[in-house]
């Protein structure tokens, strides 16, 4: 008798919870409420974990500076992030997706959030295809916008001055970034009419960012003491690998939303698929780069290993919804090596502290051709863009476009960055002086050292005189109080 009963029981409590159910789904949401929730969900998730790459840029950078510069990244982060938000709801989301023109979008200024995704999709018109909430996919395409502004500033570390960052992120999060962006992303020419494929922002994030911080870098010349009197690079160590390590391993976390994030949502389970592709590219970038750097000077290098996770990151973003698994690798292990080399040439004429200019720059142009290799016919179909790579078809017609993108992008975005980092010189001025970058970027630009034990001795620090002790380094007199902490 028991026996029966505890077999009857979760027929029971089935049958007493769907009666309520039942109930509800007659009066609740519908089968397409749901699926746009959980799209929804998972679009808001992915724009998390990309928003959370901002702290891994800071960890890498300051790892890459030294003590005396460690701090200033903080604020830099901060404040970049800050401006470019309200830049991009304002003016940028607007441009990028409020419509379908070649060019630019033209609706969707300071777009009302809070409508639902049938009112948005008047103005924005992706947003009818993935059926989301507005807020949802605006936050994430700001996120990308944000990760581009970040990467610009790789290349320009321990001698730009603070007001340089407020004064380009504006252009940058309203125009440069948007109407790019639009182009490949929002249903612009390249995208629609050329066929260009990038599914995460190869281009658009990366080679975009990388391209600024290129520009800048031609203006500022390299700092104190990086090239000897023959001209040869000498090298500047960073304060903390452990940081970059740190930093490496959050923006890998970060692109399983990055990439994974663009497929717009959950249903059918394709970015899992992505975020395995996504992972087999960034292992294979690792195991490349120490691999080459080992088989070149003999020893592992701590921060090539970091560079090739990011490389191989970088050149799987625009194939990563293109390719199958077994492509991965290749592309990865590929970027792993190109990260390398790129870094020991570029470094003899250009100083370029983080490897910017390869890890985001040169690995970011092969990811993106390497869809014009590796693209597979079906998931081209799928994804509704260009057609299959040279190693299915044997045509050239997609790597042609792969390379077209390419270089318009490079093209405009160096043109708008130099004119504009160019006025900045010009007008307020680039770079820091000499004695203030000697000194270092934090006690000149913040008033404190990210590290003060290091430079202020403990009595004084202890004492409450540190802001004299600061002012007695930079011999000037102290006329402000102490900052305060957080």
């Amino acid at each position: 008798m028991t026996t029966r009963v505890l077999r009857a029981l979760p027929a029971a409590l089935v049958a007493a919870l769907a009666v309520p159910a039942f109930a509800y789904a007659a009066e609740g949401p519908t089968l397409g409420d749901t699926v746009s929730a959980l799209n929804t969900f998972w679009v808001l998730f992915a724009a998390v974990l990309v928003m959370f790459m901002q702290a891994g840029f800071a960890l890498l950078e300051i790892g890459f500076s030294r003590a005396k510069n460690a701090g200033l990244g903080v604020a830099k982060i901060l404040t970049n992030y800050s401006i470019a938000s309200i830049a991009y709801w304002a003016v940028g989301f607007a441009l990028a997706f409020g419509g379908s023109g070649a060019i630019a979008g033209t609706k969707g200024w300071f777009l009302d959030v809070s409508s639902t995704p049938a009112q948005a999709a008047k103005d924005i018109p992706l947003l009818e295809l993935l059926g989301i909430s507005p807020a949802a996919f605006l936050f994430f395409q700001f996120a990308f916008c944000a990760v581009s502004l970040a990467i610009v500033w790789g290349t320009t570390l321990e001698r730009i001055k603070f007001s340089a960052y407020v004064l380009y992120s504006i252009p940058f999060a309203a125009l440069i970034y948007p109407v790019l962006s639009h182009w490949i992303f929002g249903g612009g020419w390249l995208q629609k009419n050329i066929g260009m494929q990038d599914f995460a922002g190869s281009t658009v994030v990366h080679l975009i960012g990388a391209t600024g911080g290129f520009a800048a870098l031609l203006l500022l010349g390299p700092r104190i003491g990086k090239y000897g009197a023959d001209g040869k690079p000498r090298p500047i160590p960073g304060h903390s690998m452990p940081l970059v390590g740190l930093g490496v391993l959050i923006l890998w976390l970060g692109w399983f939303g990055f990439n994974p994030g663009s497929t717009g949502g959950a249903i059918g389970n394709r970015f899992a698929e992505v975020a395995l592709v996504t992972n087999l590219a960034a292992a294979a970038g690792v195991v490349a780069a120490v691999s080459t750097i080992y088989l070149l000077r003999r020893y592992v290098d701590v921060g090539m290993a970091g560079n090739g996770a990011i490389a191989g990151l970088v050149a799987i973003t625009a194939p990563s919804g293109y390719v199958e698994y077994w492509a991965a690798p290749i592309i990865g292990a590929i970027a792993g090596v190109i990260v390398v080399v790129g870094v020991l040439a570029i470094e003899k004429v250009l100083d370029d502290p983080v490897g910017a200019l390869s890890a985001h720059g040169l690995a970011d142009i092969w990811g993106t051709l390497s869809c014009g290799i590796f693209t597979a016919p079906r998931l081209a179909e799928l994804n509704g863009v260009g057609k299959g790579g040279l190693w299915y078809t044997g045509s050239f017609t997609q790597l042609g476009a792969q390379a077209l993108g390419v270089a318009v992008a490079f093209a405009c975005v160096f043109a708008a960055s130099y004119a504009a980092f160019w006025l900045i010189d010009k007008t307020i001025g680039l770079r820091v002086t000499p004695e203030q970058e000697k000194a270092g970027l934090d006690i000149s630009e913040t008033g404190m050292y990210g590290y003060p034990e290091q430079f202020i001795p403990a009595p004084e620090i202890e004492s409450g005189l540190a802001g004299e002790a600061v002012a007695a380094r930079l011999g000037a007199p102290a006329t402000s109080p102490q900052p305060s902490g957080v």
